[in-house]
């Protein structure tokens, strides 16, 4: 984690305070980070308003499992250690028709069973098929996040198919050896990696400094991979 990554944390950690956060907050991060934090806020006397987990990540593999979505995380390369992570939607069941089921004198005992896909038997024997009475739900969605990392082509097989992949593009093409010596990546290797893992749609940041225009980033990113954009503060994104 860089300086200004260190930084923005702890003033995001401070800010939720400030707002009165009263929730636990769960924090998934190399081991050496909880050190750090603890060094800064105890440092500047800093009370937070709610309880703060420290989760040290060791390893590759699950670290939330919701009823709503799992999280993954996954080693990428840098300098230091870094993190990638998945977000996957759980498959939610069927979306009951209470009308039909009620056509069908179907009692509100089975529902969930309906939900779960299952079809309805009558007194009389006769099958009610869960299409005429509940529709699929809307497909699940997954979301990657790369940190700072090096072109590794790995990643590619860690977030193949996810719906929005992002990836950071420190340097436009033309700066690859550069990109390499500081272990971040250009627009193309962005591009290759989405490309690669068959993902659906890329998003792109952590732009250099150096540069006070992005279209050229987007503009090389989308010669090798269409479905790109740019990671724009306080915008929302479709996927």
């Amino acid at each position: 984690m860089h300086g200004d990554h260190y930084f923005g944390l702890i003033g995001l950690l401070t800010s939720m305070s400030l707002l009165n956060r009263t929730q636990d907050l769960h924090l998934h991060a190399p081991p050496e980070l909880e050190q750090l934090i603890s060094l800064q806020l105890n440092y500047a006397s800093t009370h937070l308003s709610y309880p703060l987990h420290f989760h040290p990540i060791t390893k590759a593999g699950m670290i939330a499992d919701g009823n709503k979505m799992t999280v993954e995380c996954f080693a990428v390369k840098h300098r230091i250690p870094c993190w990638g992570f998945i977000f996957r939607e759980k498959k939610n069941p069927r979306k009951l028709n209470p009308e039909r089921a009620k056509i069908y004198e179907i009692p509100a005992a089975f529902y969930e069973r309906l939900q779960q896909g299952e079809d309805y038997v009558t007194k009389k024997g006769t099958i009610v098929p869960n299409e005429e009475v509940t529709t699929e739900a809307p497909r699940p969605k997954s979301y990657a996040y790369c940190a700072d990392t090096i072109y590794d082509e790995s990643i590619a097989e860690k977030v193949t198919g996810v719906d929005l992949l992002y990836h950071e593009t420190t340097y436009l093409k033309d700066l690859h050896e550069r990109a390499a010596a500081r272990f971040h990546s250009t627009t193309v290797q962005a591009a290759e990696i989405a490309e690669k893992a068959e993902v659906k749609k890329l998003l792109i940041g952590h732009f250099s400094s150096k540069y006070e225009e992005l279209d050229e980033f987007l503009q090389e990113t989308t010669e090798v991979f269409k479905q790109t954009e740019l990671a724009i503060q306080g915008c929302c994104y479709i996927i």
